[in-house]
């Protein structure tokens, strides 16, 4: 009878389970990208930062000569030594304001049909052509509201006279049932320059919103659209609330650009030191606009006081984009959504 032969194995013991090290190295092409990314991250970060310093440094004699009422003041009078941002900065409120009202509905409701309305063949095309609405310059624009616009831009002014001139907003200090109505009291004013700058503004803020819709998850739409939902009830269940973070980041990115317009609102409006929120009527002034106009003649207390004008405009456009950016990006996340 032969022996039997038992086969034994030995398993490992549990102290010798460790995870095995990885090993992380980087390829040659990656490094390089990502020393090359860094650096111009960080040059970009340096030439922001930059331009902040030294319009700060050049804001110092201009405290120093006319304190804080430099931002209250309302008069610009470099001949009686009063000068002042007070109005011009109402009035870049007035035109960016007037700017996001006509542009917001307009860039929302074309991002909405490119998105979910357009038929797929069509929808390059119409992307390509708001797209390229940011690339005309902004001399165009304003050549475009000073002879094309305003004539009919007035007209529409007029008749919000007549019809809301009761809010202070719509009021014009004309008489608006005249048999011959004032037609220069409605000319470049806030209204035209709005207008203008939210035809600018319309790509940048489109783009974005169109973006966040298109991410919204497949499966909440495909679900409520099998649960009877119409393709609007759709849009206002899923596609809507998913692009909240998108609509807003959007908006206040195209306030950014429309309270920095420069060409547009110069061409457009008639420069006037008032402290008035009525929109409708001529005469207004922009933190920009007056930097564009004061600067070749500007002496060096008034250039320092238009650098110190730069430096508030500065501030506030970098804080409306930063916010902007931080609300875009956590849109774009989807976290917590289906592909």
């Amino acid at each position: 009878m032969t022996p039997t032969t038992t086969l034994r194995t030995e398993l490992p013991s549990l102290d010798a389970d460790e995870p095995r090290q990885l090993a992380g190295r980087t390829s040659g092409s990656d490094l390089v990208f990502r020393i090359v990314a860094r650096s111009f991250g960080g040059m970009v970060l340096l030439i922001t930062g930059g331009i902040g310093f030294f319009l700060a440094l050049q804001a110092v004699p201009t405290l120093q000569r006319y304190g804080t009422s430099f931002f209250t003041e309302t008069q610009w009078q470099p001949e009686a030594d009063v000068l002042g941002i007070g109005a011009v900065l109402v009035g870049t409120v007035s035109v960016a304001g007037v700017a996001l009202v006509i542009a917001f509905p307009l860039a929302l409701l074309t991002a909405l049909y490119i998105s979910e309305y357009a038929p797929p063949r069509l929808r390059p095309t119409l992307v390509s052509c708001v797209d390229l609405m940011a690339a005309v310059p902004s001399i165009i624009y304003g050549l475009w509201g000073f002879f094309l616009l305003q004539p009919h831009a007035s007209a529409v002014a007029h008749w919000l006279h007549q019809h809301l001139g009761f809010i202070p907003f719509f009021a014009v200090d004309a008489d608006a049932d005249a048999a011959v109505w004032e037609q220069t009291r409605y000319t470049a004013s806030a209204f035209v320059a709005g207008i203008a700058v939210a035809m600018m503004v319309l790509p940048m803020t489109c783009a974005v919103m169109r973006q966040v819709f298109s991410q919204a998850p497949a499966g909440e739409r495909e679900a409520a659209l099998a649960l009877g939902s119409t393709r609007w009830g759709m849009i206002r269940s899923v596609v809507l609330p998913y692009g909240r973070g998108g609509i807003i980041g959007g908006t206040m990115l195209g306030l950014g650009r429309a309270l920095g317009e420069t060409i547009a609102v110069l061409l457009i409006i008639s420069p006037a030191f008032d402290l008035k929120p009525r929109v409708l009527e001529i005469g207004t002034n922009t933190v920009s606009a007056l930097i564009a106009g004061r600067f070749g003649e500007a002496s060096e207390a008034q250039l320092s006081a238009l650098l110190t004008a730069g430096f508030v405009l500065f501030v506030i456009t970098l804080v409306v984009n930063t916010f902007a950016a931080m609300i875009v990006s956590r849109s774009r996340s989807g976290i917590g959504t289906d592909a």
